[in-house]
């Protein structure tokens, strides 16, 4: 009997801008609704953090027992993953969807046992604030300036079955704060001073609100694709502006932002066809790579196509990006090239936009360009129909026919002739032969005696004739090699065009072997373009071209021409540099700790030169005069002289132990402890090591702090660096501020002194080891305690950064993960 196969769970997502927004409410408001339904639901793991509202709607709600797991002494309260696979609800709910679990599970990820459940057929509810998703770690970072140790992979949330926003204005989640229905009252100053910010709970909303915006359109673009529905829906402006690389690009470059300005949230797409009927041929390289900056600048992105016929390519580009406008340049045709060609590039776009709107945005190169050549006809419709038309003569040989009499045969001969010049110009050679041989036979017919017959009474007028036709034949056959000329150059022009793109591109650091791969796609117009270590069989629908040593490039899409090959083998060139210089990147990488050991030594010989003399000089004499015989010490002088010793010992030692760890820090050889640990357990020892002349060291709101995840000894090091520096540079009568607050789930420690403080410029410098920035005495230290500091700090899941004191001098935040608090005073394992 073949066993049943079992249904993919859905996913739920409720994504927030930050704590507190009401996301863990959410989602047990969804359990309970689906439970009213009759719907099997548990809640298999919610963090509440005693907010009473959220704890209310548990109520009803089957809730699954934790399992509680050790870790280096420690304990923590888990999911309990095999009790929600052994119940087997229909619907689980799971909370953090970002959380890393202690170790003793089967996954180190909270998404991981999620994506467990899922594959067993549970559906699941969960939620995840904005700042966990992992592409915007940088950018959150740089908004809060606090890095986020827990992330969930983007593919995880995108591939969520329904993801739902929950929303809250700044000013309002700031009043939920100050009334005490997020954190504790005594976390309350610190968080409204800090995290919840309002410009930064504005600027994650906007990120909020626009990874969610975009998820949504990624959803809509499927189900446009999945009905093959090919009609734009407006539900955002997106504008499409076509660039050709001509003086007036910058102008409709500009004209479109400012359309797409115009509606909050609107697209700005420039796009380039890059042809090989020669409307590159008017393109300036450079003109291309100014332009395309200007659209990065105005917050737009670049797309360059192939495409022979450019309004088709247009207009089906803009349609598949579900466009709502089409920027378009007026043509740069003249009048007379207008009435020859007939309808341009303009009106036919507009003929195919159906229901995009087309801008044709005038400039000044408007009428001033010219007729460019075509590759596969050499001559447009109008033109072809025109030129056999006119290839009868029978205007010019009615004309004739009233001035008899008035021209002699000459005359009349050359006027046929300049006809036929006229027609080869207009329809090319086929038209310039039909029109030799009507022209022949009409100047036969009419002119030519005996009038009225197609037979010749003189010889003289024979040869006329057949110069006549040799003439005609001659102008036909230079006026079609000089389309085919005109044609072999539009074509180099446009391969080019295309070469000098893809250099630019890679000048511009677009090196990547994935941007490269989009490159090559878009310029061949193919479907899919991917790099594969065995060769694919080619078809009709399939190209492959070797790259590098034992790697692929398969197109899959359109045949290509022979032409299109030879452009092709350009881009597998760059994508067999961009590969190898990805491996040489890869090798650089690992020989980079290599050569950041060699220069930590170095810089330790040249620093250390000076620094371990001094101490040991200072010691060593102090015990040489001690064991001098002819010298009788005083027992004041004996005291002095043991001081010197005592302290010059100690120096020693410090200077000692922070290189020794240091080293260890650098080699990735130092062993942690982490603990819950109080920082009151630690300061005393690290107060015992201040000089006797340091400042006052004023201790407030330690006490109350909870207890932090670290090393104790490694914490006591850095608070005694942070505190000692910050005593060097306290000026006289001044005092050393040391305060502790929670934050979310972390616990942030402040040293603050009122120094001349470190220019923002220089503030990273101050983390590197043998760095003093002259901003102390250069006689003492080898500026290893800033360094040792933030690299212990970050060895224990924390973070160290300095900022402005308000009315000048340095803080110094150290930042710690806090310890929940049922298990504060257990010793507890990393999570």
């Amino acid at each position: 009997m073949a066993e049943a196969v079992v249904r993919p769970g859905r996913l739920k997502v409720f994504v927030g801008a930050a704590p507190g927004v009401g996301k863990t409410y959410r989602m047990l408001d969804e359990g309970r609704r689906r439970a009213d339904r009759g719907t099997d639901v548990v809640v298999a793991f919610v963090e509440c953090h005693g907010r009473r509202l959220t704890e209310e709607k548990l109520a009803g709600l089957e809730v699954l027992p934790r399992v509680e797991r050790t870790y280096r002494g420690g304990l923590y309260a888990e999911m309990d993953l095999a009790a929600v696979l052994e119940r087997r609800p229909e619907v689980a709910l799971v909370d953090e969807l970002a959380h890393s679990v202690v170790p003793g599970g089967s996954h180190a990820k909270r998404w991981q046992e999620v994506e467990a459940l899922l594959a067993a057929g549970i559906d699941v509810v969960t939620a995840v604030n904005i700042q966990h998703l992992e592409s915007l770690g940088d950018v959150v970072e740089k908004i809060t300036r606090v890095r986020q140790h827990e992330t969930v992979p983007d593919e995880v949330v995108r591939r969520a079955h329904e993801i739902e926003l929950v929303d809250l204005a700044p000013e309002a989640l700031r009043r939920r704060m100050a009334h005490g229905n997020i954190y504790a009252p005594e976390k309350v100053d610190a968080a409204l001073s800090h995290y919840f910010r309002v410009g930064n709970l504005t600027a994650l909303r906007e990120l909020a609100l626009l990874w969610v915006a975009g998820r949504v359109d990624e959803a809509l673009q499927k189900y446009r694709v999945e009905h093959g529905i090919g009609g734009v829906w407006e539900t955002r402006e997106r504008v499409v502006v076509a660039i050709t690389g001509g003086p007036e690009g910058e102008t409709i470059i500009r004209r479109a932002a400012r359309i797409a300005a115009r509606s909050a949230g609107g697209d700005l797409l420039a796009v380039h066809i890059a042809r090989s009927d020669g409307l590159a041929a008017g393109a300036s390289a450079s003109a291309l790579v100014r332009q395309r900056a200007l659209v990065e600048s105005l917050g737009g992105t670049y797309h360059s196509l192939v495409g022979d016929d450019v309004p088709t390519a247009l207009t089906e580009f803009a349609r598949a990006e579900n466009a709502t406008q089409l920027v378009i340049g007026t043509s740069r045709r003249g009048r007379v090239e207008r009435f020859l060609t007939g309808r341009g590039t303009g009106e036919t776009i507009v003929a195919l936009s159906e229901d995009i709107d087309v801008h044709m945005v005038t400039h000044e190169r408007a009428g001033h360009g010219r007729l460019l050549p075509s590759r596969r006809r050499t001559l447009p419709n109008s033109r072809l129909i025109a030129g056999p038309v006119l290839g009868l003569v029978l205007p010019l040989t009615l004309l004739l026919d009233q001035t008899r009499g008035s021209l002699n045969l000459t005359s009349e001969a050359l006027l046929f002739l300049v006809t036929v010049v006229g027609v080869a110009c207009v329809g090319g050679v086929v038209s310039a032969l039909v029109a030799s041989v009507t022209a022949s036979l009409l100047l036969n017919y009419w002119f030519i005696p005996p009038v009225g017959e197609f037979t010749i009474a003189e010889p003289n007028n024979i040869l006329a004739l057949v110069v006549f036709a040799v003439v005609a034949g001659t102008v036909a056959a230079t006026i079609d090699r000089s389309l085919r000329l005109s044609r072999r150059a539009a074509r180099a022009t446009a391969e080019a065009e295309t070469l000098s793109s893809l250099a630019g591109s890679i000048v511009r650091g677009d090196q990547a072997v994935p941007a490269l791969l989009e490159r090559t796609r878009e310029t061949f117009a193919m479907d899919s373009v991917e790099l594969t270590a065995e060769s694919a069989t080619e078809n009709t629908s399939s190209v492959c071209v070797p790259v590098g040593q034992g790697g692929y490039l398969v197109l899959r899409g359109r045949p290509l021409s022979a032409s299109d090959r030879r452009v092709l083998a350009a881009f597998a060139a760059h994508v067999t540099v961009a590969v190898e210089r990805a491996r040489l990147a890869e090798a650089a990488a690992e020989v980079e700790p290599v050569k950041a050991a060699d220069r930590m030594r170095t810089a330790l010989l040249a620093a250390v030169s000076h620094d371990l003399r001094t101490p040991l000089a200072a010691g060593w004499a102090a015990i040489a005069s001690l064991r001098a015989r002819d010298v009788a010490w005083s027992e004041e002088d004996r005291g002095e002289l043991l001081a010197t010793a005592d302290e010059s010992m100690a120096r020693l030692n410090r200077l000692v132990e922070n290189l020794l760890d240091m080293s260890r820090l650098q080699a990735g050889a130092l062993k942690l402890d982490l603990r819950a640990t109080d920082l009151m357990e630690v300061l005393p020892a690290a107060l015992d090591g201040m000089p006797a002349d340091a400042p006052v060291i004023d201790i407030r709101s330690v006490e109350e702090a909870p207890a932090v995840l670290a090393d104790p000894p490694l914490l006591e090091r850095v608070v005694a660096n942070l505190l000692s520096n910050a005593a060097r540079h306290t000026p006289p009568g001044q005092r050393v501020l040391l305060t502790a607050s929670a934050l979310d789930d972390r616990v942030e420690f402040r040293v603050v002194d009122r120094g001349p403080g470190i220019p923002e410029a220089d503030r990273e410098n101050a983390f590197v080891p043998f760095q003093r920035l002259g901003d102390t005495d250069n006689t003492t230290g080898v500026g290893l305690g800033l360094a040792l500091s933030r690299g212990l700090t970050e060895a224990m899941g924390g973070t160290l950064t300095p900022e402005d004191t308000p009315g000048g001098g340095l803080t110094m935040t150290l930042s710690l993960p806090g310890v929940p608090p049922p298990l504060a005073g257990r010793a507890v394992g990393p999570g």
